[in-house]
């Protein structure tokens, strides 16, 4: 019952990771769904109040369960932190304590002290996810390359927000001129390809859950000013027709 929780938490709140997930096989669902789970609650927890001490401390109890689960200590009852703890060690739990220090940057206004920041927000949290499930499917010394696919499809994510970001008053770019707004498009592109042409077998599973990562940045090399204009997209009938071709050949 509790990896059918996080199922549908992930299905809720994260609808591409729950596609590419139920496109992998049972026995590997088991062991992403709580880790995407994860991830929806943290990514939201900022999210849900106006008031920054209660979404401190909605991101303070789930660094305190990530404690539980790599000090090897009886876990707390929760839907999520339980199969979690099934499928992370102790450096698993410090990864994903990384990115829930990262996301105190959703709790306030202030912007990105510059592009270094900026992409070690990126890179702790959908470049340590990407990693951490690749590693869950038992692909060791892939780190790089998850972490690139993971910090392009962060990007691209990116990217698709930032019309909701301004709007709710954030800076979510360091520099968001047009040239500016390409040239970081290009950059993830170019980490993504890199990374996928020299990726194991066992990782494909995981680094398909950023399938639709490529379309969106080529839209946005190709068009920057679609990111402010609130125009980057990708139609239903490509999403779903990329994810299946993209199972079918079994390519990431």
């Amino acid at each position: 019952m509790t990896l059918q929780a996080c199922a549908e938490i992930v299905q809720r709140g994260d609808r591409d990771r729950f596609l590419a997930t139920m496109a992998a096989g049972p026995d590997l669902r088991t062991r992403l769904f709580p880790l995407f789970a994860f991830n929806v609650e943290i990514s939201r927890a900022p999210w849900v109040t106006q008031e920054p001490m209660i979404a401190e401390m909605r991101l303070q109890w789930w660094r305190d369960a990530l404690a539980e689960i790599g000090q090897g200590a009886s876990v707390r009852t929760h839907e999520v932190v339980q199969p979690l703890a099934t499928v992370i060690d102790a450096q698993g739990a410090d990864i994903l304590d990384k990115s829930a220090q990262a996301r105190r940057w959703d709790i306030y206004r202030d912007p990105f002290e510059d592009a270094a920041h900026f992409q070690e927000y990126l890179d702790q949290t959908a470049g340590g996810l990407m990693w951490l499930a690749a590693r869950a499917l038992g692909a060791e010394g892939c780190e790089k390359q998850a972490r690139s696919i993971g910090y392009a499809q962060g990007l691209a994510n990116w990217f698709v927000a930032i019309p909701d970001l301004e709007s709710r008053g954030r800076r979510p770019l360091v520099d968001g001129r047009t040239d500016a707004v390409q040239a970081l498009a290009r950059q993830g592109l170019s980490r993504y390809s890199q990374a996928l042409a020299n990726s194991p077998a066992a990782a494909v599973p995981a680094f398909r859950t950023a399938w639709l990562t490529p379309y969106l940045l080529r839209q946005v090399v190709n068009d920057p000013g679609c990111v402010q204009a609130g125009r980057l997209a990708v139609s239903e009938f490509r999403r779903r027709g990329s994810l299946l071709w993209r199972t079918l050949m079994r390519r990431a």
